[in-house]
């Protein structure tokens, strides 16, 4: 048996086993170590050997590596702009708001927009990653 503390985190530490920490599950400490046993007896170097595993991670990479490339580009495109195009980026739009104001403003829908999509993508991963883990043999 096993003397736990939860902290203020919500994780239950083993204090006779201190690298041993598992969610606060309101389990004891014990069973809990027990699910988490249960949970992680998946052979994860055989599935990630997989053909659907390495389509999960080419359809995770088909997503994120565009998307990063975008918003870094899309971000670091107002600061070389303003220093490389600065008659552009001081263009009145209307009142005293120019494009360089706009386009930083843009910058947050942008991301919320990224974020979205992102959370959308994440679904269809989710079920990919479902199917891997239901395929396997154990």
């Amino acid at each position: 048996m096993c003397a736990a503390a939860v902290n203020a985190f919500g994780t239950t530490r083993c204090l006779s086993a201190p690298n041993v920490c598992v969610p606060y599950t309101g389990l004891s400490t014990l069973e809990s170590y027990d699910n988490m046993q249960n949970e992680s007896r998946h052979d994860w170097e055989r599935l990630a050997a997989t053909a659907e595993f390495k389509t999960l991670l080419r359809a995770k990479a088909r997503f994120i590596v565009p998307a990063t490339v975008f918003f870094i580009v899309y971000y670091f495109a107002l600061p070389l702009l303003v220093g490389y195009a600065p008659a552009l980026m001081a263009k009145k739009v209307f009142g005293v708001v120019n494009v360089a104001y706009l386009f930083a403003l843009s910058q947050f829908f942008v991301a919320w927009a990224l974020a979205w999509l992102y959370v959308r993508a994440a679904g269809r991963f989710d079920k990919l990653a479902a199917a891997v883990i239901a395929k396997e043999p154990r």
